[in-house]
């Protein structure tokens, strides 16, 4: 077996992927209205994205009786607030809770949770 992608859903796949591909930088595979994937371009596990109409988006951090996060992309940096910064230009909004130093814990356009984390 082989790990291919991990799955976003989005109120509009093409709204989300355009903001991780300007993150990433990864150029599109598929691109259709309701489904986009990314790959990285020295090969790998790569990103996709599929239009939910009914998708709500997570609460970070979690909180009873609200939609939770199932899960959330890890990405390492070189530089933390170089690398903030930049995420926050492309469409990223910094989280309020923080959990731990040398991690950053962003939002991305859809809401769902990601982690930039130097070393």
């Amino acid at each position: 077996m082989t790990l291919t992608a991990a799955v976003l859903d989005a109120p509009d796949a093409r709204e989300l992927a355009a903001f991780y591909q300007r993150l990433l930088g990864w150029p599109k595979g598929a691109d259709e209205p309701d489904w986009v994937t990314l790959r990285p371009p020295g090969g790998g596990t790569g990103l996709s994205f599929q239009s939910e109409p009914d998708y709500l988006p997570p609460k970070w951090p979690t909180r009873a009786g609200a939609q939770q996060m199932m899960s959330h992309v890890d990405i390492e940096v070189a530089d933390l607030a170089a690398a903030g910064a930049f995420a926050v230009s492309a469409g990223a909004v910094l989280a309020e809770v923080q959990p731990q130093q040398g991690v950053r814990v962003y939002l991305d356009p859809a809401g769902h949770p990601f982690c930039l984390w130097a070393r």
